[in-house]
């Protein structure tokens, strides 16, 4: 019978050496899970020669893709997981073992395939299914590395879903407003295209000056038919050209920055960050990670690259023996009663409860705002489409009665 010789992981995070009698690969896992072993490597000790032979990695589905709904749900059932006492290998076991046929169930299988060969989460994540993005990967890695992997998770789970909530209010709100807009545009073109060709010829017959913005209106009906290829290039050439702006480092930098100066958009996304980072550091020092790794995986979980200067200036600046709270003001995209909080956190030794205090509060506000946008966007929509409508209909009409008028005094 074949001889395997392992090393793995306790439960108490200590590397363990031994040796083994299996039929199988699959039987010295399976005696592996019997003593609560986390298996890293695995060689036949009995090879060809007397060398060791390697055991090579089972084949596993890679690049497998996964919806919104289904990371969400896939992170819940994790955290839920781990926070009952499982370790990483069993959870993904039972989750691996779902009688349902489904993309979740072979995310599971595979990251479990990874993880029993040694890998850690994270680097597992990033193989198997690249849905997770490099953000919620980093996280990962840094709740492995701070001993906080469910509550990174259940996080991350609750961020998930505020931002598929804001989605679907979003999707809702610009129902019946993008009803109104495809009407509009329809309306626009068949005044542009239609009438106001038509009614040009009565004009010119009444002899009479058109008020200006039906004149206006007839020259840009007359532009827009004459020219309506350069106006199609035009667009799609500004589409290229800026979707080509943001894909090189410095525009994407630069697109990073201006997002977070839009009205009403910029709040929300400088809400969600100001949250995010204030939980997630305090949740890193909580479990005992240093303030500078913490800031320097927090960095690295940030997805926009205007945070991620500001946060590196920060770190370099604890680095070099500054206070975290002076780091902060000297930047100033942190408002002062985020700087003011982390001060209290720091005079009083208890950071992270003033960084968990601090990311609730902005979590509240960023529900607020939330939900101020969704309110917003439907009036502003209909407003807006209706004064282009209204306008247009306005000028034709106005011209028709000037046009009648001469007639009539003709």
């Amino acid at each position: 019978m074949p001889v395997f010789v392992f090393e793995a992981v306790n439960r108490g995070g200590k590397r363990v050496r031994g040796e083994l009698t299996a039929q199988s690969r699959s039987e010295v896992f399976r005696k592996l899970d019997i003593d609560r072993l986390q298996p890293i490597k695995i060689e036949q000790k009995d090879g060809p020669n007397g060398k060791h032979l390697v055991v090579e990695r089972a084949a596993t589905p890679t690049k497998i893709r996964l919806s919104r709904t289904q990371i969400i749900r896939f992170t819940e059932e994790l955290s839920d997981l781990l926070d009952a006492g499982l370790q990483i290998d069993p959870a993904l076991q039972v989750m691996e073992k779902r009688k349902e046929l489904s993309a979740l169930k072979n995310v599971a299988g595979a990251l479990r395939a990874h993880v029993r060969e040694g890998s850690s989460l994270s680097a597992a994540m990033r193989v198997v299914c690249p849905s997770f993005g490099d953000l919620y990967c980093n996280l990962v890695s840094a709740g492995e590395l701070s001993g906080s992997l469910p509550q990174l998770l259940r996080r991350q789970a609750q961020f998930l879903i505020t931002i598929d909530d804001l989605q679907k209010k979003v999707f809702a709100a610009l129902t019946y407003p993008a009803m109104i807009f495809v009407v509009g545009i329809g309306l626009i073109f068949i005044f542009m295209t239609y009438l106001v060709p038509q009614i040009t010829v009565l004009f010119e017959k009444t002899g009479k000056e058109i008020p200006l913005l039906t004149r206006l209106l007839i020259q840009l009906s007359g532009f827009m038919a004459n020219y309506w290829w350069a106006i199609l290039a035009t667009v799609v050439l500004v589409v290229v050209g800026f979707w080509q702006l943001i894909n090189t480092q410095g525009g994407r930098r630069w697109w990073h920055q201006t997002q977070l100066g839009l009205p009403v958009v910029g709040g929300v996304l400088r809400g969600r960050f100001y949250a995010q980072f204030a939980q997630t550091l305090a949740n890193l020092v909580q479990n005992g990670l240093p303030l500078l790794s913490g800031l320097q995986l927090v960095k690295g979980g940030t997805g926009n690259e205007h945070w991620q200067i500001l946060i590196q200036k920060v770190t370099d600046y604890v680095g070099e023996g500054g206070s975290f709270s002076r780091g902060l003001e000297r930047l100033t995209d942190f408002p002062p009663m985020f700087i003011d909080m982390v001060a209290v956190g720091e005079q009083t030794g208890d950071l992270a409860k003033a960084l968990d205090k601090v990311g609730q509060k902005y979590d509240k506000e960023l529900n607020l705002k939330i939900q101020r946008l969704t309110a917003l966007i439907q009036p502003v929509v209909i407003f807006v489409m209706a004064g282009m409508v209204g306008i247009i209909a306005y000028s034709i009409i106005n011209g028709i009665f000037d046009a009648v008028s001469g007639l009539q005094s003709g």
